[in-house]
């Protein structure tokens, strides 16, 4: 199988895959370790019993991982050619689903360019004003407070903003690409992936 990264398309989908599997197997290693010691002892009460309840922790863990990506909402196909046709030379995010603790926000693309967050959501019922905020909120903490936040759920709205962006992006000339590429783990987040940061 091959490996999908956070923010590329289809992550979703790939880690919807991931989790399941890996959530049998686990649950499948800890039925048969207590089979096993069962066969052995004839009994419930031994060592494999006992290492076989410490590893339904990791499964459930897993099991509730896999809830998750069950639950959140991918970028279509139809929306991502659209989204790649308008996309240039801007840095594009696919796939987010950003937890908090009051609900979930799924967007299906985002991008960041000059102190603009832009966002598209293909979840009608979606609180766009909850999901700025919490967007808003986010970014903040990493020190980019001076950011506007646009969630889209009209899909031709939000191309027609990347063409704006686009347009920034070549009379500033801004390669947020690069930007994002000279990043380095253990200093400050980029804006970009801070989103990522937040996501699922």
């Amino acid at each position: 199988m091959k490996r999908v990264f956070k923010g590329e398309f289809g992550y979703i989908e790939s880690s919807r895959k991931f989790a399941v599997i890996r959530t049998i197997i686990a649950l499948a290693i800890c039925l048969l370790i207590f089979l096993t010691g069962l066969f052995i002892y004839e009994s419930n009460k031994s060592a494999f019993s006992i290492i076989a309840a410490l590893g339904c922790l990791p499964a459930g863990l897993s099991a509730v991982n896999t809830i998750m990506y069950m639950r959140a909402h991918s970028c279509s196909k139809e929306s991502y050619e659209q989204i790649e046709a308008h996309r240039k030379g801007l840095l594009i995010r696919y796939d987010l689903e950003m937890t908090s603790y009051e609900e979930n926000y799924s967007i299906a693309a985002a991008t960041v360019l000059d102190k603009n967050v832009c966002c598209f959501t293909e979840v009608k019922d979606l609180d766009i004003a909850n999901c700025e905020k919490h967007i808003r909120n986010q970014i903040a903490q990493s020190g980019y407070s001076s950011y506007t936040v646009k969630v889209f759920k009209d899909l031709n709205a939000f191309l027609n903003r990347l063409d704006q962006l686009e347009e920034i992006r070549q009379a500033k000339n801004i390669d947020p690409v690069a930007i994002e590429d000279a990043w380095v783990p253990g200093t400050t987040e980029t804006c970009a992936h801070v989103l990522l940061s937040i996501s699922l």
